[in-house]
């Protein structure tokens, strides 16, 4: 644990991404692995061991030993933990403990723009991602006693680095369109059918969007740590904006504390970045949930409406037709329900209806209140209470300062869609 205490010490005390960040997208990947998804298949092993005859890797202490948390899962149900080898698996971990190590609360945009060391000597790109994985390596390489890799064979310590450094320099958000669209193409139509578990890089491509859906998913938690997470990143956005006024510079958008635009930067984050990659990730299957049966009322994942109200809604005047068309969208669809995915629907309508009384309001000349209800205020997030948000087990996952800076750019050139 030397190394890891080391690695806790070395993320700054800055409002979003601090040591509980890192805690926390380590809870969620673990979160992500470990916890039973629907349908999910399991791989044969020979002897507790993984086939992958891809990376001629031999099997060690913590090398392709299947997890056991796969093996007490409920019939019908699978976990990553199950089909990921376990080297793969720990760099997985580790690289969401360092994947924003010494993160210094601003951009990457404008450690570029002011010209930063960082920026320079990674030549303007992924600067930020770049330095968290190679300061994180330097620390792990600078005292025998953070080594806790030393058993590992060189083969598999060399594989375990390549892939730690792919999974950070994965939640660059300028490389963020280019993995779904790998991801999409991958998956397919078929679900997770797309995916070759033998493949070491399919498992690779699952496990870096996994660290990204972690690392941006705190419209995935309930309402009060969601508002909570958000406090944490406006906060961070308005130092640099006023750090950007001292300089001269141009104030980026959402990081002006004179004109805070909470509701619009919530909700585009979701529209562009979280709710693509969520339904992306739960097309594959691969989002932790339970199977539902229709009969039981429980929410329809794709509407957030039950099952029974949704039939009966169905204005088709042929009884036959409308029958046919149901069972068709019972054989396209997994009925299966996920906390989480629930979360983004209920938080994505919150802030829309929050804009809808922000517009109402300009529109009667009052002074807009963009949290929409100043009798529950949201309260940053603080170290003391990390062990009790760490238990939150349907409530883990987080947000990622630079895919929100890179939405606002994105939008100011009509890039994404409106």
């Amino acid at each position: 644990m030397n190394y890891f205490h080391a690695l806790e010490n070395g993320y700054r005390d800055i409002p979003y991404h601090n040591r509980i960040h890192a805690t926390d997208v380590l809870h969620a990947v673990w979160y992500l692995t470990t916890q039973p998804v629907p349908g999910l298949p399991t791989l044969p092993t020979q002897n507790g061991i993984h086939s992958d005859s891809v990376n001629s890797v031999t099997p060690g202490i913590t090398g392709l030993l299947v997890s056991k948390l796969s093996s007490v899962l409920e019939d019908g149900y699978g976990s990553l933990s199950g089909l990921i080898p376990a080297l793969e698996l720990m760099a997985l971990y580790v690289a969401a403990a360092m994947h924003d190590y010494d993160h210094p609360g601003r951009t990457n945009a404008f450690l570029v723009a002011t010209s930063a060391p960082q920026a320079l000597l990674y030549n303007d790109r992924s600067v930020l991602e770049n330095h968290h994985a190679a300061a994180a390596w330097n620390l792990f390489m600078s005292q025998p006693e953070y080594n806790f890799l030393v058993n590992l064979e060189h083969v598999e310590f060399k594989r375990f680095r390549f892939l730690v450094i792919e999974a950070i320099l994965a939640t660059d958000l300028k490389k963020h369109f280019d993995f779904l669209t790998e991801f999409n193409a991958k998956v397919g139509d078929d679900g997770v059918s797309g995916i070759d578990w033998s493949n070491e890089n399919d498992r690779m491509l699952v496990c870096q969007m996994c660290i990204k859906l972690a690392d941006v998913n705190g419209p995935l938690k309930c309402k009060d740590l969601h508002l909570q997470w958000t406090e944490g990143i406006v906060n961070e956005f308005y130092e640099q904006g006023d750090e950007e006024a001292t300089l001269g510079l141009p104030i980026s958008p959402f990081m002006d504390r004179s004109a805070p635009q909470l509701a619009k930067l919530q909700e585009s984050f979701i529209t562009h970045i979280v709710g693509p990659l969520c339904s992306s990730y739960d097309s594959a299957a691969l989002m932790p949930g339970r199977w539902v049966d229709p009969s039981d009322g429980e929410l329809d994942p794709e509407t957030g409406k039950e099952e029974h109200d949704t039939e009966e809604e169905e204005d088709i005047a042929d009884e036959e037709a409308s029958i046919e068309l149901q069972e068709t969208k019972k054989m396209h669809r997994r009925n299966v329900f996920c906390q989480i995915t629930q979360h983004i629907l209920e938080n994505h309508e919150m802030w829309k209806r929050v804009i809808a009384a922000e517009a109402s309001e300009e529109t009667k000349e009052a002074k807009p209140n963009c949290l929409g209800n100043p009798s529950d205020p949201i309260t940053a997030i603080r170290e003391e209470e990390e062990e009790q948000v760490s238990k939150e087990e349907d409530e883990e996952l987080a947000d990622d300062l630079d895919e929100r800076e890179e939405v606002s750019a994105l939008e100011e050139e009509e890039i994404l869609p409106q």
